[in-house]
């Protein structure tokens, strides 16, 4: 897939799903947001561990040796992505908004919310993360294996739906109208593109011992943001098995097919390029 048609399909959805709060203002329920939520952060978690990691030493054993071939090192660099994004919450720079959805619908909260900070804040935060979901996909499409990185773009493109419907219906409740709702929207619609792009033509020809460390940081943020959406929902034990069963039932389904896709020689190691 070409790269302008995949940034395409990126600003469409998430763009597109942002938007409908704006339309159906209290129609899109709490309950069928977490399961879309649950169902997406499965998918993401598989593509990280199942995916991404396997790539990641795939590709370090490629380079040859050396300082990035190391065990130790290669782990450091999924931990890092973790760690990152942990701190980053620990800031107030987060994007779990999924439960404010909540709060607004039934009108009382809960002691996960994280945010009681402004539209920007939240709408910046979540924009970090979408920065490194663009690292992700770009990474992913300078390995030169394109049923790879078309696995890690499905992955990425399925969550946003969620996120970018939560941003919306957060955004909405917020001071400042609909247009710094949509200002919002377009920070984290272009974060993930303009990312993308750049790590691209970064990384397009790199060392492969630098691709690996950045495919494992990135798999370290994919296993972060796949947690901590679905924690809230799973804390609460009004909807915690049902949460439960979202994202495990998603994440065996993917697992089942990435079996029968590497059955059929479609994922093996090849060198199809990815045109830019």
């Amino acid at each position: 897939m070409e790269i302008f048609y995949l940034v395409l399909l990126i600003v469409v959805v998430s763009l597109g799903p942002g938007l409908l709060p704006q339309v159906f203002v209290n129609r899109i329920s709490s309950q069928g947001l977490a399961d879309l939520t649950g169902f997406a952060s499965g998918l993401l978690l598989v593509s990280a561990l199942v995916v991404v990691v396997p790539e990641g030493f795939h590709t370090a054993a490629e380079s040859g040796g050396g300082f990035a071939f190391d065990p130790v090192v290669l782990g450091l660099a999924g931990l890092a992505g973790f760690s990152l994004l942990l701190a980053l919450e620990g800031l107030g720079i987060g994007h779990a908004v999924h439960e404010e959805h909540h709060d607004h619908e039934s009108g009382h909260g809960h002691e996960h919310v994280h945010h009681p900070y402004s539209s920007g804040v939240v709408a910046l935060g979540l924009s970090v993360h979408a920065l490194a979901d663009g690292l992700a996909i770009g990474a992913a499409a300078t390995s030169g294996e394109t049923s790879f990185s078309l696995l890690v773009a499905f992955a990425v493109i399925v969550h946003r739906v969620p996120a970018a419907l939560s941003l919306g219906i957060f955004l909405l409740h917020q001071p400042g109208g609909r247009r710094a709702a949509i200002k919002g929207l377009l920070l984290f619609t272009l974060a993930t593109p303009v990312a993308l792009v750049l790590s691209y033509l970064v990384l397009d020809g790199a060392d492969k011992s630098v691709l690996a460390l950045v495919l494992l940081f990135s798999a370290g943020t994919f296993v972060y943001v796949a947690t901590v959406d679905t924690l809230p929902a799973i804390h609460n034990p009004t909807t915690g098995r049902r949460s439960v069963r979202n994202v495990l039932s998603s994440a065996a389904v993917f697992s089942i097919l990435l079996i029968v896709l590497n059955s059929a020689g479609i994922l093996e190691h090849g060198h199809h390029e990815i045109d830019g």
